[in-house]
């Protein structure tokens, strides 16, 4: 109910030409969202929103029912050129765009320049709640706060470079999903908890996929402990602790019935999922240092 496919395309920037036989092929296959990399256009040309490369990718996804991640240069009418995450529906229509925070210091030096972007959305889908970064920006720990902020449950990040566990620190921070998609051509995979599922590296094109299961939740011990063992006295085989992190007092918890979700059950409860316990802390511990 909230599992989705992954479909992380990694390889160097190459033509329109280029890019839609192989991702033709991989809609056609097994995944609910394919994820290209970053400015896999290249450089040039900065393409406009309803320009013929938008329809082409909006044909594909949907022709074959998937979401898409595709990253380009495009121009808006509040800037010339901005390196853009854009989002295209199952059923081909764009639900939004991300654009760059941080761009690289080249970026300022083409022409036109690059405009960095001032927020990072979170989009609604059908298995769950999604946010981009794009390369730089895994430098920059306010982007990733702010993807946290909106709710974000999986970020894809496209990119020129690998980054490693720069994004591992992202992921161990916001407990979200992070699967990238780069020009090397690999892919990375960290789980909520900042474990790394997945590393991989190609030749010239490599595909990922990767099953993600946006129900699965994180808790902290203190305030739910209690609940949870009461959950579990009353609700049994309706949740399950998939993992106890003794050092870090967390505990990860999925569903362990069809149908049934693990988050929702948890939240009847009355436990509160770590993002929330520390921003609740947070803010109580600093009214109480008068801050």
């Amino acid at each position: 109910m909230r599992k989705a496919m992954i479909v992380s395309i990694s390889m160097p920037p190459r033509l329109i030409e280029g890019i839609l036989p192989i991702l033709e092929r991989e809609a056609a296959g097994e995944g609910d969202l394919l994820q290209l990399p970053e400015s896999c256009l290249g450089d040039y040309p900065v393409i406009e929103m309803g320009g013929e490369e938008m329809s082409r990718v909006s044909r594909i996804a949907k022709k074959y029912g998937k979401y898409i991640a595709f990253p380009v240069f495009r121009s808006s009418d509040r800037a010339k050129r901005l390196n853009t995450s854009v989002l295209f529906g199952r059923d081909g229509e764009i639900i939004g765009t991300y654009d760059k925070v941080y761009p690289y210091w080249g970026e300022f030096d083409l022409d036109p320049p690059a405009t960095p972007g001032d927020d990072a959305p979170v989009f609604e889908t059908d298995f769950g709640k999604i946010g981009f970064a794009i390369c730089f920006d895994a430098n920059y720990p306010e982007v990733w706060k702010r993807l946290s902020l909106g709710g974000a449950e999986l970020v894809l990040w496209s990119s020129a470079y690998s980054a490693g566990t720069s994004l591992q620190a992202h992921a161990l921070n916001h407990n979200y999903t992070i699967i990238s998609s780069t020009w090397i051509p690999d892919c990375v995979v960290y789980d909520i908890n900042g474990k790394e599922l997945f590393y991989g590296r190609g030749e010239d094109v490599m595909v990922r996929r990767t099953e993600v299961d946006l129900d699965r939740c994180i808790f902290h011990e203190n305030f739910n402990e209690d609940k949870l063992s009461l959950l579990l006295a009353e609700q049994p085989r309706r949740v399950e602790v998939e993992k106890r992190m003794r050092d870090e007092q967390w505990i990860i918890i999925r569903s362990a019935q069809e149908g049934v979700s693990a988050r929702e059950v948890c939240a009847a409860a009355g436990m509160e999922e770590l993002r929330a316990y520390k921003l609740r802390s947070r803010s109580s511990i600093d009214a109480m240092r008068e801050i």
